[in-house]
């Protein structure tokens, strides 16, 4: 991936000095890349930055650490990276080096990662708070926590040590939660390209068709712009549309049956999450349209709460509502829909939230309370709304019409000062209109 461009850098910029400004001038942030993983013996896996360290730098290669040292005379931002190989950039690609990191990536001082160890008491002397969240990188746990004791061994003749440890998620996650119009310009992107591919698996799927060869077109969607998919694509058919986390995509699909995907492509590090369900031959059965207008009908509720000041618990609790009293309706469930939903017998057939935040990550960072409550809405934050209804083959007591449907109708929305916008409305979910495009 290409070294940031100006605008890029200024949008880096403006994170970071957010983040330093909500740390202080006591503060100094620790904020290590992710490393390469190895998928079997010398084959590594596609490596993917963190996004935290994606977030403040933009820089995407591997072994590397960011500092964050607000009110450091020789400047506050410090990148510690590889060091340049011409041996191993012949085989791996290219690094940007100490001398790269400063001229195209904004650091004011980087380092060869290496220097790290000896440089870090210098860092954290004097500072009251170091933000780095333990547990997520043990080697660098050890090391840091290390040197904090030495500091203090010697602080009696010289600068304190740090006395608190501080999670980035207090912070920097929160950072994180509003999205700026340069993220939703990523976003929306990725939203796009991603809604045009649950387009052409709609108008692909026939029956004897297998669910890898839906997969394939929902990839080569994403590949023909430059994205990868930003999670492991589900396409379930039949039976397959009930299991939540279905991976396997190997089935083939049968005149008849429904197929749930939920699929969605990363766009320089900003994902999508669509999902949609549709009959496979593109004529909704009786039953199956019974349940899909449930679902429909309690995720165009849910979105609408999307509002700021709206709780954020709110759009669950409207989608349970109108799943509850339509399982009734349709006799899935018996009894008081306020009794059932009050002692969780809804979740037989809804058994998940309707819905998480999105951004670098596809089940994004931020709190969803704030003081053992709900937070509320405010613009720039961006949810899924993804009710659905699961009636597992097996599932004793129900009408034999609706064994093995599973439908989960799922959209990306901002919540704006004007109300929720739909990122992702460019995949049809209404029947008629499903059935039109696959007729087409």
């Amino acid at each position: 991936m290409p070294a940031p461009a100006a605008a890029e850098l200024k949008e880096l910029a403006l994170r970071r000095a957010r983040l330093m400004e909500a740390i202080g001038r006591d503060g100094v942030a620790i904020i290590p890349a992710a490393r390469e993983v190895v998928r079997n013996r010398d084959v590594h896996y596609k490596f993917r930055q963190d996004s935290d360290f994606w977030y403040l730098t933009g820089f995407n290669e591997p072994e590397a650490m960011a500092v964050l040292a607000p009110g450091r005379a020789e400047g506050a931002f410090l990148l510690f990276v590889r060091e340049r190989n011409k041996e191993r950039e012949i085989w791996d690609g290219r690094r940007a080096g100490p001398e790269g990191a400063v001229a195209d990536y904004g650091a004011d001082q980087a380092f060869v990662v290496g220097d790290l160890a000896n440089m870090l008491p210098g860092l954290l002397a004097g500072r009251g708070k170091v933000y780095y969240t333990l547990g997520e990188h043990p080697e660098w746990d050890v090391r840091i926590t290390a040197c904090v004791r030495e500091i203090r061994e010697v602080s009696r003749r010289g600068p304190a040590a740090p006395t608190e440890f501080v999670s980035l998620d207090t912070s920097l996650h929160e950072l994180r939660l509003v999205k700026t119009e340069a993220e939703l310009a990523l976003l929306r992107h990725a939203c796009g390209v991603s809604a045009r591919a649950h387009v052409r698996a709609m108008r692909s799927t026939t029956p004897g068709r297998w669910e890898w060869q839906v997969a394939a077109e929902i990839h080569n969607e994403f590949e023909n712009h430059q994205m990868e998919p930003g999670y492991g694509s589900i396409v379930g058919g039949g039976h397959n549309s009930c299991i939540l986390h279905y991976k396997e995509n190997e089935a083939q699909l049968r005149d008849g049956d429904l197929l749930l995907i939920d699929a969605g492509g990363e766009y320089h590090g900003y994902t999508a999450d669509i999902t949609r369900s549709f009959p496979v031959n593109g004529r909704f059965s009786g039953a199956q349209k019974a349940v899909y207008e449930v679902v429909l009908a309690a995720q165009l509720a849910a979105i609408a709460e999307l509002r700021p000041g709206n709780s954020s618990g709110r759009p669950h609790e409207v989608a349970t509502r109108v799943l509850t009293e339509g399982m009734v309706a349709l006799g899935l469930l018996k009894g008081d829909p306020d009794e059932l939903i009050k002692t969780e017998q809804h979740r037989r057939f809804y058994m998940h939230g309707t819905g998480h935040w999105l951004g670098l990550d596809v089940h994004d960072v931020g709190r969803y309370k704030l003081d053992g409550q709900p937070r509320p809405f405010v613009p720039g934050m961006v949810m899924t709304v993804e009710p659905g209804l699961y009636i597992a083959p097996d599932s004793e007591g129900v009408d034999p019409r609706f064994l093995g449907i599973g439908i989960r109708i799922e959209d990306d929305v901002l919540i704006t000062e004007r109300g929720p916008e739909v990122l992702t409305g460019g995949v049809p979910k209404r029947v008629a209109d499903i059935e039109a495009l696959m007729a087409s």
